[in-house]
């Protein structure tokens, strides 16, 4: 469902000169498989999502998502795909209903598989408390389902994650995580960016670890262990990097 082949991003900066925020990263994604990047801020995992989620293009190298090339066939790949950062903003007048209908238009919804789609999510969500407040009276942890809610609004097969749970409270946290594993459940197909150890653990099929823009290492979590020797991702993941790759 998804493969990355050698993703490359430069950026040129006047006083560090070239910057390769991804570096030659590939990767495969299997269909109905959650797969981790897991790194830390600054690692290359938000580049890396970007040029697979055609919001940034390549300086080399490509990806194909959903059948569909990122850099040929940019349209196609959006069509196919959610998105959801953790710095995705919401329009403050708009209700949180009013928000998803907008991106569920956009993706060419008609009004009733709009009004059917809206309730499915609202359920699954917990939003039916303040599906009709507007955005900028929303707590962080409202916003950031509603934000979820006009990702999925038109029930993309392939969702890419970039750090959802970030800045929000236990509780909340929780219950994304769970609604991605239940988006598997439903043969979804995932790339879940994090930097925390629990999630990738709890979440994640397989597990890329990148850093410094490359991609360092990658299986699941029993394999990590064995390439490590280590059974706590968090040491496997300290050993990888120090080493500057697989061990």
């Amino acid at each position: 469902m998804i493969e990355a082949r050698l993703l490359t991003k430069t950026f040129h900066d006047r006083k560090r000169g070239v910057i390769r925020g991804a570096d030659a990263v590939s990767f495969r994604v299997e269909p109905g498989r959650i797969y981790g990047l897991l790194g830390a801020n600054g690692a290359g995992k938000t580049t890396t999502l970007r040029m697979l989620g055609t919001l940034l293009r390549p300086t080399s190298g490509t990806a194909i998502v959903a059948g569909h090339d990122v850099v040929l066939e940019p349209d196609r790949v959006r069509a196919n795909i959610g998105f959801l950062a953790a710095s995705t903003a919401l329009y403050a007048r708009l209700t949180a209903r009013e928000m998803i209908a907008y991106f569920g238009r956009l993706n060419g919804l008609d009004e009733r598989s709009l009004r059917a789609r809206i309730g499915v999510l609202a359920e699954e969500l917990d939003m039916n408390e303040f599906l009709d407040r507007r955005c900028d009276k929303l707590s962080t942890g409202m916003k950031q389902k509603t934000s979820i809610a006009r990702t999925l609004v038109h029930d993309p097969q392939v969702m890419m994650f970039d750090e959802p749970t970030l800045g929000l409270d236990v509780m909340t946290s929780r219950a994304i995580v769970q609604f991605v594993r239940e988006c598997r459940g439903r043969g979804k197909t995932v790339v879940y960016s994090t930097h925390v150890m629990s999630e990738a653990e709890r979440l994640c099929d397989v597990i890329g670890i990148i850093h410094g823009g490359a991609l360092r290492a990658e299986g699941t979590l029993a394999e990590l262990r064995a390439m490590t020797g280590e059974s706590d991702l968090e040491e496997c993941f300290v050993k990888i990097v120090s080493k500057g790759g697989t061990p």
